[in-house]
């Protein structure tokens, strides 16, 4: 499994999870049981079927390893398998968090995620 996962979420959430030192989740993971991330390859997919239009997001880079046996890996989207997260998301196991501003054709404009 890789190494690095990923979550698109509100900057005024993340602000939130920085103040408290850990993401407990945006609504849809609250209404679904676990946090939703996605890997490098499904990222942007994730942004245009979830989050087309929005801006203020931010794209938080996770450490996959330390999240160990809460981080379960579970079929989805036309069956690949997500990284769901059955736990709290502590601050400390974010490698980085970068702006995910629109393009000016209204898509994500993503960093390098290598």
């Amino acid at each position: 499994m890789p190494d690095l996962v990923f979550k698109i979420c509100p900057a005024s959430l993340w602000a939130e999870a920085q103040a408290k030192g850990v993401f407990a989740g945006a609504p849809v993971d609250h209404a679904d049981g676990f946090i939703h991330f996605s890997t490098a390859a499904q990222a942007r997919e994730t942004a245009a079927r979830h989050f087309a239009g929005q801006a203020d997001l931010k794209l938080v880079a996770v450490e996959a390893a330390p999240l160990g046996a809460a981080l379960k890996w579970e079929p989805s989207r036309g069956g690949d398998l997500f990284p769901h997260l059955y736990a709290p998301l502590p601050v400390s196991a974010v490698r980085w968090v970068k702006d995910l501003p629109l393009g000016p054709d209204g898509a994500h404009l993503f960093p390098d995620l290598a």
